[in-house]
């Protein structure tokens, strides 16, 4: 079975840049579609980016386009978050996520239930 265990979080100010990494060990990373999620205090967990097992497609909602990339490491079994421009709304708990039911799947996933194995989350909180 695959887990996921998140790094990178912290403090930053608006207008900085953070890059969350997120490691897995066991299973077979590189045939797993990956995302990225968030959930900030009393919100529903919000899907941020996602990747195709390959990293051949990726898709990042309109709310952090042009400023959140998603990408991957299937040597080193790393997928990587970088975030340029951080606002203030963008504080929450980011989760790296697993689709691991599928593999070899060119798909990329935007719903949360789409992923079956989650890490712990790592804070990341964004000062105005």
């Amino acid at each position: 079975q695959v887990q996921l265990v998140e790094s990178g979080g912290g403090l930053v100010q608006a207008g900085g840049s953070l890059r969350l990494s997120c490691v897995a060990s066991g299973g077979t990373f590189s045939s797993y579609a990956m995302g990225w999620f968030r959930q900030a205090p009393g919100k529903e967990r919000e899907f941020v980016a996602s990747i195709t097992f390959n990293g051949a497609n990726t898709y990042v909602p309109g709310s952090v386009k042009g400023r959140f990339t998603i990408s991957r490491d299937n040597a080193k079994k790393m997928v990587y978050l970088q975030m340029n421009y951080l606002k203030p709304e963008d504080t929450a708990v980011y989760y790296c996520a697993a689709n691991s039911r599928t593999y070899y799947n060119n798909v990329y996933y935007t719903m949360a239930s789409s992923y079956d194995v989650w890490g712990q989350g790592t804070q990341v909180t964004v000062s105005s």
